[in-house]
């Protein structure tokens, strides 16, 4: 059996001694769209904090690969860290800086690339979201969508094996929320990044998720595993139906992606 991308062993997770989830274990296999999905408040952002390496668990261990993460040095987790392309979800962009000047920014730090090589390469990571031709446009000049693909842009920049997505879609009109949904599958079939993605939308996480699981607030741990469909006909957990059979509300956003 193959070794999956990354494996999650009996973790417990929170801040200042206060637990947030424990006792979480899962698997996310290479090249897979991984969910982890839950009400507000359930520690969705928390979890995925703690895998790409900002904040260590009380217990348990987390395996990229066959190597556990905390367990290696301060040093060789940064390595391992630049294998990881992750967007918070503001985008969390350079406002005094042009899209091209963000995604060349990792390339400034972590490469030792020439200036031309490295204004190449953020053009590149541009066209592959569609935005070639927003180079020089300052983040304040984009609609949500738009900043949400330069942040991935960025992400794409040191070439990731693994995509973390905090909420990519969150305030997003369906329009903009599809076509970024498009990208990432995209980005999957054709380059076989592995994504892992927290999201609360249900057409995002019933569109392109094929695995993921299910966080609760009030016992504080995973209640469910498997994709979103699977979890949407077959739970008969009361959280997980209500949560995968609710609405899902449009109101206050624009065609290009704004939260007015």
């Amino acid at each position: 059996m193959a070794t999956p991308k990354i494996r999650v062993d009996g973790i417990s997770f929170g801040y200042d001694g206060g637990v947030v989830q424990h006792d979480i274990s899962f698997e996310v296999g290479e090249k897979s769209i991984f969910a982890i999905m839950g009400g507000s408040g359930c520690g969705k952002s928390t979890l995925m904090r703690t895998m790409i390496g900002l904040l260590p668990p009380y217990t348990g261990s987390i395996y990229i690969g066959d190597e556990d993460y905390w367990a290696a040095t301060e040093s060789r987790r940064a390595e391992i860290g630049r294998r990881f392309g992750v967007v918070f979800q503001s985008g969390a962009l350079w406002s005094s800086m042009t899209a091209e000047e963000n995604v060349a920014l990792p390339l400034r730090m972590f490469t030792h690339l020439d200036n031309n090589s490295i204004e190449q390469l953020a053009r590149l990571k541009l066209s592959l979201v569609g935005l070639d031709k927003a180079g020089s446009t300052m983040p304040g000049e984009l609609s949500g969508g738009m900043r949400r693909r330069v942040g991935i842009a960025r992400a794409l920049s040191l070439d990731p094996d693994v995509l973390f997505l905090d909420e990519p879609s969150a305030g997003l009109d369906p329009v903009a929320s599809k076509r970024l949904d498009d990208l990432i599958l995209e980005l999957r079939n054709g380059f076989g990044v592995t994504v892992i993605m927290v999201s609360h939308e249900l057409p995002s996480l019933l569109g392109i998720c094929d695995d993921g699981i299910f966080l609760d607030a009030e016992t504080k741990t995973a209640l469910a595993r498997g994709s979103p469909k699977q979890l949407r006909d077959t739970s008969d957990l009361p959280a997980v139906h209500a949560f995968m059979h609710r609405e899902r509300p449009d109101e206050g956003r624009d065609i290009d992606g704004d939260h007015r």
